[in-house]
């Protein structure tokens, strides 16, 4: 808990058939088309509308991680916060389609890998260009593929939490009218904050750079799929 809360992961919440391992080793969307490596997939727009989640609000702020202020010094644009954007998006069936495709299909093509192993150092943040990555390189290329389609970085927000086994964990939060939703490398489903059975520690702010504190709120259900 300690290495999330001060901004250092070790070993990041990787999809079920990678856990071992990892552990031994240590919006105007206009027609979504999704390419990665050269594949690609058409989004057909969904007929429903995912179940209402609550917000998940701030509670003061909150110190930023160290790799996410390197990362940022490298992709000045990708931590940059244009407040004329919306901080919260309406949830439509596209929006919802783009959520779920954008996520299911980072997952499939991005293999896990922990930093350690990748890069030889413990906490890293950057994009899966060469196909591997490590939990918060999942959450980087997602945003930068919806922000590609229209969407507002401003409400796509990375975030921090302990994972189901206590682990130090990122994925990316997408704030909207029905609530914060979480897309995850360790699950294809897009789920209301609170259906993860994560604790959520900080987040990137939406006024600034500045992060902001979600005061180690827990998720009450713990999903069946972990």
């Amino acid at each position: 808990m300690r290495q999330a809360l001060f901004g250092r992961f070790d070993t990041c919440g990787l999809p079920d058939s990678a856990k071992l391992a990892a552990r031994w080793s240590k919006t105007a969307l206009m027609g979504l088309t999704l390419v990665i490596g050269g594949a690609t997939t058409e989004a057909k727009p969904l007929g429903s509308l995912p179940s209402r989640a609550d917000p998940i609000e701030k509670n003061g702020s909150a110190r930023p991680v160290s790799a996410w202020v390197k990362f940022c010094e490298r992709f000045p644009n990708e931590c940059a916060v244009d407040t004329a954007e919306v901080a919260v998006m309406e949830m439509t069936p596209m929006l919802w389609n783009a959520l779920t495709a954008v996520n299911r299909r980072v997952n499939g093509r991005v293999k896990p890998m922990t930093d350690r192993a990748h890069w030889g150092t413990i906490d890293s943040w950057d994009f899966p260009d060469d196909g591997v990555g490590d939990c918060e390189d999942y959450q980087l290329l997602k945003r930068r593929m919806l922000v590609e389609r229209g969407l507002p970085r401003r409400a796509l927000r990375m975030t921090v939490v302990i994972d189901e086994l206590g682990e130090g964990h990122a994925v990316l939060m997408a704030r909207t009218d029905r609530g914060d939703y979480v897309l995850d490398n360790k699950i294809n489903a897009v789920l209301p904050w609170e259906r993860t059975g994560y604790t959520f520690i900080k987040r990137e702010g939406q006024d600034g750079t500045a992060w902001v504190s979600l005061g180690g709120r827990s998720s009450p259900v713990t999903t069946a799929n972990r």
